[in-house]
Protein backbone atom coordinates (compact mmCIF):
# COMPACT_ATOMS: atom_id res chain seq x y z
CA UNK A 1 0.00 0.00 0.00
CA UNK A 2 1.27 3.18 -0.86
CA UNK A 3 1.36 5.99 2.04
CA UNK A 4 0.04 9.35 1.23
CA UNK A 5 1.40 10.92 4.71
CA UNK A 6 4.49 12.72 5.25
CA UNK A 7 7.19 12.49 7.83
CA UNK A 8 6.03 13.19 11.56
CA UNK A 9 8.51 15.64 11.82
CA UNK A 10 7.40 17.96 8.93
CA UNK A 11 3.58 17.80 10.17
CA UNK A 12 5.44 18.77 13.95
CA UNK A 13 7.02 22.01 12.50
CA UNK A 14 4.15 22.72 9.79
CA UNK A 15 1.91 22.79 12.87
CA UNK A 16 3.80 24.77 15.32
CA UNK A 17 4.15 27.52 12.64
CA UNK A 18 0.86 27.70 11.58
CA UNK A 19 0.56 28.15 15.54
CA UNK A 20 2.93 31.04 16.42
CA UNK A 21 2.88 32.70 13.06
CA UNK A 22 6.51 32.51 12.47
CA UNK A 23 8.92 29.71 11.53
CA UNK A 24 11.24 31.54 14.67
CA UNK A 25 9.14 31.00 17.06
CA UNK A 26 8.10 27.51 15.99
CA UNK A 27 11.61 26.42 16.21
CA UNK A 28 11.98 27.46 20.09
CA UNK A 29 9.02 25.64 20.75
CA UNK A 30 10.18 22.18 18.72
CA UNK A 31 14.23 23.12 19.93
CA UNK A 32 15.10 22.91 16.73
CA UNK A 33 16.72 25.97 14.32
CA UNK A 34 14.50 28.09 12.07
CA UNK A 35 16.29 26.90 9.09
CA UNK A 36 14.89 23.49 9.62
CA UNK A 37 11.36 24.33 10.22
CA UNK A 38 11.15 26.25 6.91
CA UNK A 39 13.02 23.19 5.32
CA UNK A 40 10.44 21.01 6.44
CA UNK A 41 7.47 22.96 5.50
CA UNK A 42 9.20 23.60 2.19
CA UNK A 43 9.39 19.31 2.23
CA UNK A 44 5.40 19.51 3.10
CA UNK A 45 4.53 21.99 0.68
CA UNK A 46 6.52 19.89 -1.63
CA UNK A 47 4.78 16.58 -1.02
CA UNK A 48 1.49 18.16 -1.35
CA UNK A 49 2.02 19.45 -4.28
CA UNK A 50 0.72 23.35 -3.20
CA UNK A 51 1.81 25.94 -0.72
CA UNK A 52 -0.04 25.59 2.69
CA UNK A 53 2.16 29.33 3.70
CA UNK A 54 2.05 32.20 2.29
CA UNK A 55 5.31 34.18 3.36
CA UNK A 56 3.64 38.49 4.05
CA UNK A 57 5.16 41.28 4.92
CA UNK A 58 2.97 41.24 8.32
CA UNK A 59 3.36 37.58 8.67
CA UNK A 60 3.21 33.68 7.70
CA UNK A 61 -0.32 32.88 6.67
CA UNK A 62 -2.65 29.91 6.21
CA UNK A 63 -3.67 28.92 2.48
CA UNK A 64 -7.02 27.58 2.17
CA UNK A 65 -5.23 24.00 1.90
CA UNK A 66 -2.99 24.59 5.02
CA UNK A 67 -6.13 25.59 7.54
CA UNK A 68 -7.86 22.42 6.06
CA UNK A 69 -4.47 20.44 6.72
CA UNK A 70 -3.81 22.00 10.54
CA UNK A 71 -7.67 21.63 11.79
CA UNK A 72 -7.54 17.37 10.18
CA UNK A 73 -3.76 16.92 11.66
CA UNK A 74 -3.44 18.60 15.33
CA UNK A 75 -5.44 16.67 17.34
CA UNK A 76 -3.86 13.35 16.24
CA UNK A 77 -0.59 14.61 16.18
CA UNK A 78 -1.09 15.90 19.64
CA UNK A 79 -2.88 12.55 20.96
CA UNK A 80 0.46 10.44 19.54
CA UNK A 81 2.50 12.69 21.07
CA UNK A 82 1.04 12.24 24.39
CA UNK A 83 0.74 8.47 23.78
CA UNK A 84 4.68 8.47 22.96
CA UNK A 85 5.71 10.57 25.97
CA UNK A 86 3.54 8.34 28.16
CA UNK A 87 5.65 4.76 26.87
CA UNK A 88 8.75 6.15 27.87
CA UNK A 89 8.12 6.94 31.17
CA UNK A 90 9.37 4.65 34.10
CA UNK A 91 6.64 1.84 34.33
CA UNK A 92 4.65 2.52 38.08
CA UNK A 93 5.69 6.07 37.90
CA UNK A 94 2.65 8.20 36.85
CA UNK A 95 3.27 11.41 36.32
CA UNK A 96 0.47 14.54 35.12
CA UNK A 97 2.04 16.98 33.08
CA UNK A 98 -0.19 20.19 34.03
CA UNK A 99 -0.36 23.60 32.21
CA UNK A 100 -2.89 26.20 34.60
CA UNK A 101 -3.62 29.89 34.23
CA UNK A 102 -1.23 31.51 36.28
CA UNK A 103 -3.31 33.08 38.48
CA UNK A 104 -5.36 30.54 39.62
CA UNK A 105 -2.65 28.35 39.58
CA UNK A 106 -0.73 30.68 42.29
CA UNK A 107 -4.08 31.93 44.04
CA UNK A 108 -6.33 28.78 44.55
CA UNK A 109 -4.30 25.22 43.04
CA UNK A 110 -1.12 25.50 44.55
CA UNK A 111 -2.42 26.20 48.15
CA UNK A 112 -4.21 23.10 47.56
CA UNK A 113 -2.01 20.99 46.45
CA UNK A 114 -0.23 19.33 49.60
CA UNK A 115 -4.22 17.64 50.18
CA UNK A 116 -3.68 15.95 46.74
CA UNK A 117 -0.04 14.71 47.42
CA UNK A 118 -1.34 12.91 50.78
CA UNK A 119 -3.90 11.22 49.07
CA UNK A 120 -2.30 10.24 46.25
CA UNK A 121 1.73 10.33 46.84
CA UNK A 122 2.33 7.60 43.68
CA UNK A 123 1.55 11.14 41.71
CA UNK A 124 3.75 13.09 40.25
CA UNK A 125 2.77 16.61 39.00
CA UNK A 126 4.62 18.79 36.55
CA UNK A 127 4.26 22.17 35.54
CA UNK A 128 4.13 23.16 32.14
CA UNK A 129 4.45 26.80 30.41
CA UNK A 130 0.48 28.00 30.25
CA UNK A 131 -0.48 29.06 26.36
CA UNK A 132 -4.02 30.50 26.08
CA UNK A 133 -4.54 28.96 22.77
CA UNK A 134 -3.71 25.29 24.38
CA UNK A 135 -3.89 22.68 21.30
CA UNK A 136 -1.99 19.95 23.55
CA UNK A 137 0.82 19.84 20.79
CA UNK A 138 4.64 20.17 21.12
CA UNK A 139 7.36 18.65 22.54
CA UNK A 140 6.18 20.50 25.93
CA UNK A 141 2.16 20.01 25.86
CA UNK A 142 0.48 19.21 28.66
CA UNK A 143 -1.66 16.08 29.69
CA UNK A 144 -4.28 18.01 30.86
CA UNK A 145 -4.88 22.19 31.12
CA UNK A 146 -6.97 24.47 33.15
CA UNK A 147 -7.88 27.20 30.67
CA UNK A 148 -10.50 30.34 31.15
CA UNK A 149 -12.75 30.33 28.75
CA UNK A 150 -16.61 29.16 27.78
CA UNK A 151 -15.94 25.69 28.42
CA UNK A 152 -16.80 22.58 25.68
CA UNK A 153 -18.67 24.82 23.56
CA UNK A 154 -15.50 26.90 22.94
CA UNK A 155 -13.28 23.77 23.04
CA UNK A 156 -15.45 21.02 21.14
CA UNK A 157 -12.40 18.85 20.63
CA UNK A 158 -11.26 18.16 23.87
CA UNK A 159 -12.65 16.84 27.52
CA UNK A 160 -14.03 19.50 29.59
CA UNK A 161 -15.08 19.63 33.17
CA UNK A 162 -16.53 22.96 34.50
CA UNK A 163 -14.28 23.45 37.27
CA UNK A 164 -14.75 26.76 39.06
CA UNK A 165 -14.36 30.39 38.49
CA UNK A 166 -17.65 31.45 37.05
CA UNK A 167 -18.87 32.52 40.48
CA UNK A 168 -18.10 36.50 40.33
CA UNK A 169 -18.47 39.39 43.11
CA UNK A 170 -17.79 43.25 43.12
CA UNK A 171 -14.69 44.37 45.46
CA UNK A 172 -12.94 47.41 46.78
CA UNK A 173 -10.81 49.28 49.29
CA UNK A 174 -12.89 48.81 52.66
CA UNK A 175 -12.64 52.70 52.89
CA UNK A 176 -14.34 53.32 49.64
CA UNK A 177 -17.03 50.83 50.76
CA UNK A 178 -17.48 52.23 54.21
CA UNK A 179 -17.34 56.05 52.67
CA UNK A 180 -20.16 55.26 50.16
CA UNK A 181 -22.35 52.50 52.58
CA UNK A 182 -24.18 51.84 49.01
CA UNK A 183 -28.04 50.59 49.77
CA UNK A 184 -28.53 49.13 46.31
CA UNK A 185 -26.62 47.72 43.25
CA UNK A 186 -27.14 49.89 40.89
CA UNK A 187 -25.51 52.85 42.88
CA UNK A 188 -22.02 50.57 42.39
CA UNK A 189 -22.58 52.46 38.63
CA UNK A 190 -21.58 55.68 39.59
CA UNK A 191 -18.28 54.21 41.02
CA UNK A 192 -14.95 54.08 38.78
CA UNK A 193 -15.70 50.27 37.32
CA UNK A 194 -12.32 47.99 37.04
CA UNK A 195 -12.82 45.02 34.98
CA UNK A 196 -11.03 42.65 32.33
CA UNK A 197 -9.82 42.64 29.01
CA UNK A 198 -10.86 39.74 27.73
CA UNK A 199 -14.38 39.84 29.56
CA UNK A 200 -15.54 43.44 29.17
CA UNK A 201 -19.44 43.18 29.25
CA UNK A 202 -18.98 41.13 32.58
CA UNK A 203 -20.41 44.53 35.02
CA UNK A 204 -23.25 44.88 31.76
CA UNK A 205 -23.95 40.75 32.81
CA UNK A 206 -23.65 41.43 36.85
CA UNK A 207 -26.23 44.31 36.52
CA UNK A 208 -28.61 42.42 34.54
CA UNK A 209 -28.04 39.25 36.87
CA UNK A 210 -28.91 41.42 40.22
CA UNK A 211 -31.93 42.72 38.41
CA UNK A 212 -30.72 46.35 37.26
CA UNK A 213 -30.80 46.34 33.54
CA UNK A 214 -30.92 49.35 32.59
CA UNK A 215 -27.55 50.75 33.90
CA UNK A 216 -25.07 50.67 31.35
CA UNK A 217 -21.82 50.78 32.77
CA UNK A 218 -18.25 52.16 31.70
CA UNK A 219 -15.12 50.22 32.51
CA UNK A 220 -12.64 53.09 34.01
CA UNK A 221 -9.87 50.73 33.85
CA UNK A 222 -9.47 47.02 32.38
CA UNK A 223 -6.37 45.05 32.68
CA UNK A 224 -5.28 41.98 31.07
CA UNK A 225 -4.97 39.67 34.28
CA UNK A 226 -6.76 38.74 37.70
CA UNK A 227 -3.75 39.62 39.74
CA UNK A 228 -3.46 42.84 38.47
CA UNK A 229 -7.18 43.82 38.71
CA UNK A 230 -7.52 42.75 42.22
CA UNK A 231 -3.96 45.24 42.95
CA UNK A 232 -6.25 47.89 41.25
CA UNK A 233 -9.05 47.59 43.81
CA UNK A 234 -6.56 47.26 46.49
CA UNK A 235 -5.14 50.41 45.76
CA UNK A 236 -8.31 51.51 45.29
CA UNK A 237 -8.80 52.61 41.63
CA UNK A 238 -12.31 51.88 41.83
CA UNK A 239 -14.53 48.62 42.01
CA UNK A 240 -13.15 45.70 40.88
CA UNK A 241 -15.69 42.67 39.16
CA UNK A 242 -13.86 39.13 40.02
CA UNK A 243 -14.28 35.70 40.65
CA UNK A 244 -15.47 35.15 44.23
CA UNK A 245 -12.42 32.24 44.28
CA UNK A 246 -9.21 34.38 43.41
CA UNK A 247 -10.43 37.17 45.91
CA UNK A 248 -10.88 34.92 49.65
CA UNK A 249 -7.63 35.75 51.17
CA UNK A 250 -8.27 39.19 50.58
CA UNK A 251 -11.90 39.88 51.67
CA UNK A 252 -11.44 37.33 55.20
CA UNK A 253 -8.40 39.30 56.22
CA UNK A 254 -10.16 42.81 55.81
CA UNK A 255 -8.25 43.98 52.72
CA UNK A 256 -10.87 43.75 50.22
CA UNK A 257 -14.46 44.75 50.92
CA UNK A 258 -17.05 43.18 49.03
CA UNK A 259 -20.14 45.20 48.93
CA UNK A 260 -23.06 42.86 47.59
CA UNK A 261 -21.97 38.96 47.58
CA UNK A 262 -24.79 37.94 45.67
CA UNK A 263 -24.64 34.22 43.73
CA UNK A 264 -24.08 36.17 39.80
CA UNK A 265 -22.70 33.64 37.57
CA UNK A 266 -21.44 34.45 34.02
CA UNK A 267 -20.72 32.21 31.40
CA UNK A 268 -16.84 32.50 31.35
CA UNK A 269 -15.02 30.05 34.10
CA UNK A 270 -11.96 27.92 34.34
CA UNK A 271 -12.55 24.54 32.73
CA UNK A 272 -10.15 21.42 33.20
CA UNK A 273 -9.49 20.38 29.66
CA UNK A 274 -7.60 17.34 27.92
CA UNK A 275 -7.69 15.26 24.50
CA UNK A 276 -10.13 12.34 25.24
CA UNK A 277 -7.79 9.80 24.80
CA UNK A 278 -6.34 11.52 28.06
CA UNK A 279 -9.43 11.84 30.19
CA UNK A 280 -9.32 8.13 31.57
CA UNK A 281 -5.22 8.03 32.58
CA UNK A 282 -5.41 7.03 36.41
CA UNK A 283 -3.00 9.98 37.16
CA UNK A 284 -5.89 12.18 35.41
CA UNK A 285 -8.61 10.72 36.60
CA UNK A 286 -7.47 10.92 40.76
CA UNK A 287 -6.77 14.84 40.30
CA UNK A 288 -9.68 15.48 38.48
CA UNK A 289 -11.75 13.71 41.18
CA UNK A 290 -9.85 15.95 43.90
CA UNK A 291 -10.11 19.10 41.85
CA UNK A 292 -13.60 18.90 41.11
CA UNK A 293 -14.59 17.98 45.38
CA UNK A 294 -11.85 20.76 46.07
CA UNK A 295 -13.77 23.61 43.58
CA UNK A 296 -17.27 22.47 45.31
CA UNK A 297 -16.46 22.67 48.92
CA UNK A 298 -14.88 26.60 47.97
CA UNK A 299 -17.47 27.53 45.63
CA UNK A 300 -20.34 26.19 48.92
CA UNK A 301 -18.43 28.38 51.34
CA UNK A 302 -19.34 31.83 52.15
CA UNK A 303 -17.23 34.57 52.71
CA UNK A 304 -15.95 35.64 56.36
CA UNK A 305 -16.03 39.55 55.88
CA UNK A 306 -14.82 41.16 59.34
CA UNK A 307 -17.41 44.00 59.22
CA UNK A 308 -18.95 44.43 55.83
CA UNK A 309 -19.80 47.50 55.28
CA UNK A 310 -23.30 46.18 53.45
CA UNK A 311 -25.41 43.61 53.40
CA UNK A 312 -26.30 41.38 50.52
Amino acid sequence: MRLHSPSMSELHAFVATARSGSFTRAAQALCVTQGAISRAVARLEAHFGQALLLRQPAGLVLTEAGRRLLHQVQAPLAAIEQASAGLRQPAGAPTLALAVVPTLASVWLVPRLAGFQRLHPEVTLRFVPYRKDEDFSGNAAPDAALLTGLGPAQWPAWHCDEVIGRQVVPVCHPRRAAARAWATPDALAAEPLLGHTTSPANWALWFQAVGTADVQPVLASAFDQVSILVQAALADMGVALVQRCLVRAEVESGRLAVPFDLPVILPRGYYLCCPPAHAHRPALVAFRQWLLAEAEEDAGRPFMQPGAACAA
